[in-house]
């Protein structure tokens, strides 16, 4: 089902209107057979789940001899059907006679659609042309009343709008109110029906094996102790039905067609079945007289029972075969290719985006369009929500016109040019890059320039002559974001190549930058949708002034928005429309960036608010889009929501407050990370089948490794991302923030050695004193035995005993990656670093240990003390381990406001006493062998000990198994602890089901203040605080003699919140954690016995942030429990809690190391 409005665009013949009771309401729209066209039925499912929601289902009706359609609906929420009248819903189609000529057009609709061209053209006889164009839309199916009430809106009633009368309109307009909540669609995996069993491993295992994409249908049924999952998937339009067993040794499948009915088997087998036909039966089958046997085959080898994927790994594998295998027959015509690429366009619509993205690499070089093609596209849009931003991808490569759209053409095209003229460096690559980032008009007098350059026989000073008679001078080159500071230099015997290919691409440059492209797409549909925001961007496509044209062009994308999600006979031109206007935004935006550097704050943060609302019309999957939007920058309080317009918001910003900008970075941080998963996942998606077709069709190298990249930075994201980029240093500079957050801060001295993921060394033994820069750091690694400082651009939730900091200017960060091998001095001066190369220093052994952790711990291995539960009461350091014990003695100490939760145990040696037990002795030899080979250095036989005590036959399997995960295991060898006298306590305790969720640091980790107390605040439960989400919490300090009196010194970029059921969490409590001078915290897992939900945060009226006095009463209490805690303790303290209902509950603490 997909989300969808209304539009007066659609002829609707009848309408139908049911109460389905509990204010659920169906509305059926029947459009009947006329003209040859099908008829259409729309389902629109009213006030669901909740008010206001409305679910549409489309039939497209064929055969005109349909005389009706029935149907009932079922409600699998409450497992019910809704009948009428306890009998089907019966809707009849209605018939209009096709021989019906179309009725005759009025001569004053004649005359007004003359004028409305007359006055977009300048054209007066164009009555012969009006008439055509009404009698085409007519022919559409579009009434003359809906063409009547077009022409009133924008006819003769309306007075011409000149362009100097649209130029004195205000650069910001006034009258924008939009509820952009409507805007917003959630992704959902293709139409996958789920039952309502738990997820299993073996479940997992199988869609690992077969891949996930595809599924419509899984089932799970417990048979005595094993367990099957059936899965029913389509691939390349055939459905294939997977069995699998967690069933010992040799099995079979014994298995049958039904003739008709799904319960004939059971009631007469040899009758009423049937051996299947030998092309459907899988490999290791034989054929009985009325059934079928065959054979599973063991999926942790690897074979998978069906082969679906072939071996492809995110890949529609049979697609992009198929594609390499025809593509001598599609190189005979562009006819032959885009009749192939209908066909298997048709075929793979069902595969999701991966069949979709395989046609888009497949076409990304094809430059002319064909009607039947387009019209599969448009078709697929409107059925499958889900694909639409793949779907525009395709559009763009063809093009309204056939040529691809112009401003992806630009940075395709210039690749080409450098790519056949071997041109890659120097300037053209300078070029190259000033091209991707901001192409402006400048573009094209540098390439009349360089074409002049060519034509004189490659002499410098005709190319400079060019250049400055244009005013472009070497300085203003060298002012680019990506400054142009090299002059040409070409091969003589590559003149001809090169006056070709710049010709060509001087024509592309001039169409986006005359508007050309825009103003055809615009023309094609004014006629039938005249906007005043329409006729503005046409008169003032080119403008220097970008304000308003941007605000223009995101306003007419506003109003086509309803218009597309609905069939009509131009939905393809409207959607080409779309295209054209979104790539408008980009080019408009690429020209105004040298321009930001002399605009006012409120005028950077409207551009970033027109930009954000025009990449939330672009992308299908926009829900946190949508909450950054309403949170928009100035200050959460004044928000889209409240509908205040954006001009206005800017005006409120506080350019010299530091809490404002506090508030606006975190919105910043929040797109950002926003725009990276985008890039992640459009590289996960697409560069696989990018890879594979370009292997099979022998594509250059360079060309498909760049290729999703290059998607990427052609995107509506990208101009966000400049305008991001622009404004994050001032936030910064107004919140004092500098270039660094230093997290745990320290004087250090080290060799620089530059990583991409610092998980890639964590089992590294560094001989010197090292600074590692990492690229990425996700907050779940271990610092390698010899690093001093970790330093990088990501920001996870990480605390640490080395220097740990992250970055925020990339420019600093790029130029200490050039320090690689070389020694530097890093000293924190002011919440800042201070980083100087080091010409002389000793890096002797004699003052250096390769480990921080403090030597001499020592472990004892626990014993079994015949008790396999125990209360809080029985808690004792023999029996559990220092969480669990540190929970005593917070129940009997702490004051009652302050609530602990119930809780109780499953002691030291349990899992010893059930592994050996009889039941699971095969396993116990098993992890016995495992762990001698990593005694022996194999980390990798870790993950087979964990996949071995999950075979065991007894609860709490995964955190027992825990115990194995490689970074506890290198953490416990880094402090020369005895791994295998590690022993695992299981801590049990109910789930608070948290409004909000902490960690207290009584002692100021970022400063080292022991006086200063600082916590961080997440909504929901706090495994996105601990565990490794990507955002920041809201953070607070406060000084331990002014508790009363916290400061807010960061807010929240969290993207989604935990929230679960009334359940049990199983803590992992091991003898390992918690040692004087090593906490291990965070080494092994916790486990809840209900799966917690992800919830896209939105931050908008969140009570924590916009009610200044519950933010400043919640914090106290918080801090208040944190100083009571720690006097408790006598040291400083880490503390977890939650917060419910203004209630303080605290699950955990532990020393502060």
């Amino acid at each position: 089902m997909a989300s969808s409005n209304s539009s007066n665009c659609v002829q609707i013949s009848n309408v139908h209107h049911f109460e389905l009771g509990d204010g659920m309401r169906l509305q059926v729209n029947v459009t009947g057979f006329s003209n040859g066209s099908n008829a259409k039925v729309e389902l629109q499912l009213k006030n669901l789940i909740k008010s206001g929601d409305m679910y549409v289902i489309i039939i497209q009706l064929r055969d005109p001899r349909t005389d009706a359609i029935e149907f009932v609906l079922k409600d699998s929420r409450n497992d019910t059907w809704l009948k009428l009248n306890q009998g089907n819903f019966q809707i009849k189609i209605p018939k209009t006679d096709s021989s019906t000529s179309q009725p005759p057009i009025p001569k004053d609709l004649i005359d007004r659609r003359a004028y409305l061209r007359w006055e977009s053209k300048g054209r007066p006889q164009d009555h012969d042309v009006a008439l055509r164009e009404l009698q085409s839309l007519s022919v559409k199916g579009i009434s003359l009343d809906e063409l009547q009430n077009s022409r009133l809106i924008a006819g003769t009633n309306r007075p011409a709008l000149s362009r100097e009368h649209l130029s004195s309109q205000k650069p910001y307009s006034c009258r924008r109110r939009h509820d952009i909540e409507q805007w917003t669609n959630k992704y959902t995996k293709g139409n996958t029906k789920k039952t309502n069993l738990p997820s299993s491993a073996l479940l997992d295992r199988v869609e690992k094996s077969i891949g996930g994409d595809g599924v419509i249908l899984q089932q799970t049924y417990n048979v005595g102790s094993y367990e099957i999952v059936v899965l029913l998937k389509i691939v390349g339009g055939d459905y294939h039905i997977i069995v699998a067993g967690n069933t010992k040794g040799a099995t079979v499948l014994h298995w049958g067609v039904s003739k008709s009915s799904p319960g004939e088997w059971l009631i007469q087998l040899l009758i009423l079945m049937q051996a299947p036909p030998m092309d459907i039966m899988p490999e290791n089958s034989k054929l009985l007289d009325a059934a079928c046997q065959t054979y599973f085959m063991d999926i942790s080898n690897g074979k998978g029972f069906f082969q679906v994927e072939g071996g492809g790994g995110g890949i529609v594998k049979w697609l992009l075969d198929e594609i390499s295998h025809r593509e001598k027959e599609a190189e005979r015509s562009l006819m032959h290719r885009f009749n192939i690429a209908t066909e298997l366009t048709e075929r793979c619509k069902n595969e999701g985006e991966l069949g979709l993205i395989g046609i888009l690499v497949w076409l990304s070089e094809i430059s002319e369009a064909q009607e039947r093609f387009t019209n599969l596209l448009q078709r697929i849009y409107l059925d499958q929500p889900n694909v639409r931003e793949i779907l525009r991808l395709i559009m763009l490569c063809i093009g309204r016109g056939g040529q691809g759209d112009v401003g992806q053409r630009i940075r395709d095209e210039i690749l080409v040019l450098q790519r056949n003229n071997d041109c890659k460096g120097g300037m053209m690559e300078e070029w190259h890059q000033k091209l991707h980032n901001n192409s402006s008009p400048d573009d094209v007098i540098i390439c009349e320039a360089l074409l002049n350059y060519v034509r004189s026989g490659f002499k410098i000073d005709v190319y400079w002559q060019t250049l400055n008679a244009n005013g472009l001078t070497k300085d203003i080159l060298a002012s680019y974001d990506r400054p142009i500071v090299s002059e040409p230099r070409f091969r003589t015997d590559a003149k001809e190549g090169l006056l070709r290919d710049l010709t060509s691409y001087l024509k592309t440059l001039k169409a986006v930058h005359s508007g050309a492209d825009l103003e055809s797409a615009i023309e094609t549909c004014l006629g039938f949708f005249p906007k005043d925001s329409l006729y503005f961007v046409k008169a003032h496509i080119g403008d220097k002034n970008i304000a308003p044209l941007i605000e223009k062009l995101v306003e007419s994308r506003i109003e086509l928005r309803p218009v597309l999600l609905t069939a009509h006979g131009r939905s393809k031109d409207l959607l080409f429309l779309d295209l054209a206007l979104d790539s408008a935004v980009r080019t408009a935006v690429e020209m105004g960036l040298k321009d930001l550097n002399t605009a006012s704050l409120p005028e950077i943060m409207f551009f970033i608010a027109l930009v954000l609302e025009n990449l939330c019309l672009s992308t299908f999957n926009n829900e946190e889009l949508i909450y950054c939007t309403k949170c928009s920058f100035p200050k959460l309080l004044v928000c889209c929501c409240k509908r205040k317009d954006w001009y206005r918001v800017s005006e409120s910003c506080k350019p010299n407050d530091g809490q404002w900008a506090l508030q606006t970075k975190a919105v910043l941080d929040r797109v950002g990370l926003v725009l990276a998963n985008r890039s992640q996942y459009y590289h996960q998606m697409i560069q696989p089948s990018v890879q594979y077709l370009g292997r099979l069709l022998s594509l250059d190298k360079g060309a498909i490794d760049i290729f999703t990249e290059e998607l990427i930075r052609a995107g509506s994201a990208a101009s966000l991302s400049m305008l991001i980029n622009h404004l994050d240093p001032i936030l910064r500079k107004v919140a004092n923030l500098g270039s660094w957050q230093v997290i745990s801060p320290m004087d250090i001295t080290g060799l620089v050695v530059s990583v991409n993921e610092l998980i890639s060394v964590q089992t590294k033994v560094y001989r010197k004193p090292t600074v590692i820069i990492a690229n990425k750091v996700s907050g779940e690694e271990e610092i390698p035995n010899g690093a001093v400082a970790v330093l990088t651009a990501d920001t996870p939730d990480v605390l640490s005993h080395v220097l740990f900091a992250s970055c925020f200017d990339q420019n600093v960060f790029r130029d200490l990656k050039l320090k690689e091998g070389k020694a530097i001095s890093i000293q924190l001066r002011l919440s800042n670093l201070v980083i100087s190369e080091v010409s002389s220093f000793d890096l002797s052994q004699n003052s250096f240990s390769t480990s921080s952790i403090p030597q001499g711990l020592t472990l004892k291995k626990k014993a079994f003390r015949g008790k396999f539960a125990i209360s809080i009461e029985e808690f004792t350091t023999e029996m559990v381990g220092a969480k669990s014990c540190n929970i005593l003695l917070l129940r009997r100490r702490v004051p009652s406001w302050i609530k602990i939760p119930i809780s109780a145990a499953i002691p030291f040696g349990v899992f010893e006493t059930v592994i050996s037990d009889d039941l699971n002795k095969n396993l116990a030899s098993k992890i016995s062998s495992f762990s001698k080979l990593v005694d022996d250095g194999d980390l990798s036989k870790l993950k087979a000990i964990q996949e071995t005590v999950l075979q065991m036959k007894a609860p709490l399997r995964l955190v027992w198994a825990s115990k194995w995960n490689e970074r506890a295991f290198v953490s416990s060898r880094k402090a020369n602890l005895n791994h295998n006298n590690i022993c695992m306590a299981v801590l049990i305790q109910e789930i608070i089901c948290a409004d909000y969720a902490f960690v207290i640091h009584t002692k100021n980790p970022l400063s080292g203040d022991a006086s200063e107390i600082y916590a961080e605040i997440v909504k929901g439960l706090g495994e996105t605080l601990v565990g490794a989400y990507p955002g920041r919490a809201m953070c607070f300090t406060a000084r331990k003699n002014n508790i009363k009196s916290p400061i807010v010194v960061g807010y929240p970029s969290k993207q989604v919140g935990l929230y679960i059921k009334k359940s049990i969490i199983f803590r992992s409590d091991s003898n390992g954690e918690d040692l004087e001078g090593y906490a291990g915290a965070g080494l092994y897992d916790s486990v809840t016995m209900d799966k917690a939900q992800e919830t896209v945060l939105d931050y908008s009226n969140e009570r924590m942030i916009i009610d200044k006095d519950f933010q400043i009463s919640l914090f106290r209490k918080i801090a208040e429990a944190g100083k009571i805690i720690e006097d408790l303790y006598g040291c400083a303290q880490d503390i977890e809690g939650v917060v419910k209902e203004g209630e303080i509950h605290v699950v955990q603490t532990r020393p502060q190391i």
